[in-house]
């Protein structure tokens, strides 16, 4: 005879009911969970997708082209129309005093009595009217070399310049002129190769303007060591690195610059390796200012972090989430105070008032702790020792919380400091700019040599010396040099 069911198995018992319910909720528990790292996810893959040349630190070039993103600028409209304003001082070319051919217009025609106008007696008006043109052309000087035989019969034969080594070379001015077209103008070497064709009648193999370049950095070892010592020893630099391929394998392009100097590095590792193989940071005690990058935090120097960086990092807050008003009170923060010190130094003055300083940190301070309540620390499941990834947010907020007033507001406290690191920044932008146009560079050598080249021209242009004649007298033996404050 069949043993009767227990009341235990019955489905409406109440242990059964218990055991469901625990079931359901450790099932809709965990079901949360999953909601909730999903929706994390599509937030920060949304966030992703919304970054852009004017939120994060993604070049413009990389901007979609079916979007536009906001405008970067915070200049505000002055409400007069574009270009030049009404009594605005004009410029006119003048004319030249010693133009290389003067040209008489002769009278033609007849006068009305009948007397053919060229038979007149003439005078030169005052007027002159001049055409400015351009003629390139090339010039080839030929040595030929002599013998003479003595009255002893001693035969004497005159030998050539040092410089001449081969039956044909190329001059100091072409020399110049190519590395400046390929090393500062940025063109291909094929298509520099080709203007000189076009214009000067002069046919060039791009292989040998790879050789001029190279002759060219040769040349400026001087300078360059120079240049990269009066950085170490000036009060404020500004240091970037931006990749670059050579010889298909990724390498990194190193800037240490002043508003005067420039010197470039290239190096195959980004971090501190790459800082001390260089070598000038490990002498430099002045402000550093840098995009945050922990290798720089390494270095002995002083320390001051790019804003553009923050306000790029905010607004992309800001558009994430509209409702939140700390990042936006903190972009009006940072913008105001960089307006007062710009104020101050036009001003002359050589610190901004301690009262302003006060007032701008106790502001700074207050907006970043309401951000670190919408933004708590994520903290480890109970019994887990495993670190937590933590927000953007949260991030940025302690990254600007912890170097408060020593690298984050220095540019208040210090008004030799500047707000970014946009010197850096444009000081790589040519650089990057040549391997957009002419691909990645064939060899390490060639990428020293177009570093040193450029750096050099970069110092020269910064301090408004004339790059041309410069080359032409590096090629001469005699570059010049800057001057190294």
């Amino acid at each position: 005879m069949p043993k009767p069911p227990s009341t235990t198995d019955s489905p409406d018992s109440p242990d059964s009911k218990d055991a469901e319910l625990a079931r359901l909720r450790a099932q809709n528990a965990e079901q949360a969970k999953q909601i909730a790292e999903l929706l994390q996810r599509i937030r920060e893959l949304e966030a992703r997708l919304a970054k852009d040349s004017h939120n994060s630190s993604k070049p413009p070039s990389s901007d979609p082209p079916f979007k536009k993103p906001p405008p970067r600028s915070r200049r505000v409209r002055s409400g007069m129309k574009a270009g030049g304003q009404k009594d605005h001082p004009g410029a006119t070319r003048a004319l030249v005093e010693d133009p290389e051919h003067r040209i008489v217009v002769p009278l033609e025609g007849l006068c009305s009595c009948g007397r053919d106008c060229a038979e007149l007696a003439i005078e030169v008006s005052p007027e002159r009217r001049q055409v400015i043109d351009l003629v390139v052309r090339r010039e080839v000087t030929e040595y030929r070399t002599v013998t003479g035989v003595c009255s002893c019969g001693q035969v004497h034969c005159s030998a050539f310049p040092d410089a001449l080594g081969a039956p044909v070379q190329y001059g100091p001015g072409l020399s110049a002129l190519a590395v400046y077209l390929t090393h500062y103008q940025l063109l291909p070497y094929r298509r520099s190769a080709e203007l000189l064709g076009v214009l000067a009648g002069i046919t060039l193999a791009p292989a040998t303007l790879v050789n001029m370049g190279r002759e060219a950095a040769a040349r400026l070892a001087a300078p360059v060591a120079a240049i990269g010592q009066s950085i170490v020893r000036s009060a404020v630099a500004h240091a970037d690195e931006t990749g670059m391929r050579v010889a298909g394998a990724l390498q990194w392009l190193h800037v240490l610059c002043t508003s005067l100097l420039t010197f470039y590095a290239v190096h195959a590792k980004r971090g501190a390796e790459a800082l001390t193989g260089i070598g000038l940071l490990d002498g430099f005690r002045g402000i550093l200012v840098h995009d945050h990058w922990r290798a720089y935090l390494s270095t002995p120097a002083q320390h001051a972090f790019c804003n553009a960086h923050h306000l790029r990092e905010l607004i992309a807050l800001a558009e994430a989430d509209p409702v939140l008003s700390w990042p936006k009170q903190l972009i009006a923060l940072l913008c105001e105070a960089n307006d007062a010190t710009i104020a101050a130094r036009v001003a002359g003055l050589q610190a901004l008032p301690a009262p302003v300083v006060e007032d701008f940190f106790t502001r700074y301070d207050s907006i970043l702790a309401n951000g670190a309540f919408f933004h708590p620390q994520r903290l480890p499941p109970p019994g887990s020792r495993r670190r937590v990834k933590q927000t953007p947010a949260h991030n940025l907020v302690a990254r600007l919380r912890t170097h408060r007033g020593d690298e984050v507001m220095r540019f208040v406290t210090d008004l030799r400091v500047p707000f970014d690191n946009n010197l850096a920044e444009r000081d790589l932008r040519m650089p990057k700019l040549k391997q957009k146009v002419s691909g990645c560079f064939r060899s390490h050598e060639g990428a020293e040599a177009f570093a040193t080249v450029r750096f050099y021209l970069s110092t020269l242009r910064k301090q408004s010396i004339d790059l041309y004649p410069a080359l032409v007298m590096t090629f001469r033996g005699q570059p010049p040099m800057p001057h190294l404050p």
